[in-house]
């Protein structure tokens, strides 16, 4: 067989195969720069090589591993790594407001550079929150998950009123204003007793619907003013046995429907009562005239 004609086919590409090859490469040709994935694939590398870097050389490695760390910041923030969205969960609208003035962020800022113990210190600070967890949620969205001081009063003292949460501390950022359906609680020391005896009180729907405020008397008792404007005085100790006998004292004489101008609950064992003026309280052998009680 002449020379010429061994492996003269394969030996000489046609134009067609040519194109064809020449399309296979512009196929698989990057169509851009690295896509997200691969920057934090990359970013990734670039952590545990400075990791190695601080355990091998000190302090030295740690200047050369925080730099090396801003430039992984900028460059997952330039793969779309940016805050774009704060959503804050667990948080009323009024607290929603203050918890973002004092998470200091701003649209754009990358995330990787966030010191999240920072931002959740930051909100921790703000009163309406009692518990805050920070989190990333890549690429661009940060969760703030909060939980909410419970407002349980509003605490008037010295001529100041302020919101107070169940443990009696006050919430700074609270108006008083916004919160009128709350029970009022007056004095000295009120703020740390208010949760016992609105416990108790709760327990009571009637008794509590018709309580205007509560007053802390000597930083040991209280007096229940009313709307009607009587006073029922409840005893330094045992307020709970003190207000059983005024449920059976509200069933038995309808009491509290009737009205009266004090009731005098403090000793245990006889129950002052002032009526109304011009009115009367059905008798009951637990209900003496006022006066007849030892104070």
């Amino acid at each position: 067989m002449p020379a010429a004609m061994r492996g003269g086919s394969s030996a000489r590409p046609t134009r067609q195969g040519t194109a064809q090859a020449a399309a296979r490469g512009r196929a698989v040709a990057p169509a851009g720069g690295p896509s997200a994935a691969a920057i934090l694939l990359a970013a990734l590398a670039v952590i545990l090589a400075a990791l190695v870097l601080i355990l091998a050389t000190g302090g030295r490695g740690t200047r050369m591993a925080q730099a090396a760390g801003a430039d992984i910041a900028q460059r997952l923030a330039d793969a779309g790594f940016r805050l774009d969205a704060v959503r804050v969960k667990g948080a009323s609208p009024l607290a929603t407001g203050d918890i973002l003035k004092a998470a200091g962020l701003y649209k754009g800022q990358p995330l990787a550079d966030m010191d999240l113990d920072v931002i959740r210190q930051r909100i921790e600070s703000v009163g309406w929150v009692h518990d805050v967890r920070v989190v990333r949620l890549l690429p661009d969205t940060l969760l703030i998950q909060v939980v909410e001081r419970r407002q349980l009063a509003i605490w008037q003292s010295g001529g100041q009123r302020q919101v107070i949460d169940v443990r009696g501390a006050p919430i700074p950022e609270a108006d008083p204003a916004r919160f009128a359906s709350l029970p009022l609680v007056v004095g000295a020391g009120a703020e740390k007793a208010a949760a016992a005896i609105l416990l108790e009180l709760s327990r009571r729907p009637p008794v509590l619907s018709q309580v205007e405020a509560l007053v802390r008397v000597d930083q040991r008792r209280w007096d229940l003013r009313l709307r009607s404007g009587g006073l029922i005085q409840l005893p330094a100790v045992d307020e709970a046995a003190a207000l059983r006998r005024l449920d059976e004292l509200d069933r038995t004489s309808g009491l509290m429907r009737i009205g009266f101008e004090r009731l005098d609950l403090r000793d245990p064992a006889v129950v002052a009562v002032r009526p109304r003026t011009g009115g009367a309280v059905a008798a009951s052998p637990e209900l003496s005239p006022e006066g007849a009680s030892k104070g």
